[in-house]
């Protein structure tokens, strides 16, 4: 029989995951919206924005995925797959914050990171 301490340990462990997935689909969409509105023969800086836009993007989608598969990762590859996406969103989240126009963005990054963070601590 499993202990409630047990049953509410796994019903956190379910629960930050799911959070943590639905946050990087949030985070995928918003940062390949946020890609598309830059223009591609823009300045150096704006060009460093769009990409690091398509790369969070790119990592919350594959990231979501992960989160996803049932029992198909072990928890350590969860666990590096879940630290770098939270890494490459709160660098995004900092491009974003030097472009007008893309706070929501960048405000998207930073919860997707916080999700990230807090599923990080639940796999402790």
């Amino acid at each position: 029989m499993t202990s409630p301490t047990s049953q509410q340990q796994l019903y956190r462990f379910l629960e930050d995951r799911f959070t943590c997935a639905q946050a990087c689909t949030e985070c995928a969409r918003a940062c390949a919206v946020r890609a598309s509105l830059v223009d591609p023969d823009g300045t150096e800086r704006q060009e460093r924005v769009r990409r690091l836009g398509i790369m969070c993007a790119e990592v919350c989608d594959a990231t979501c995925r992960v989160l996803c598969e049932e029992g198909r990762q072990d928890e350590e590859t969860i666990r590096v797959r879940v630290d770098w996406c939270r890494s490459v969103c709160l660098e995004c989240a900092r491009a974003f914050d030097e472009h007008p126009g893309a706070e929501s963005a960048a405000a998207t990054c930073r919860a997707c990171a916080a999700a990230c963070t807090d599923f990080l601590e639940t796999l402790k």
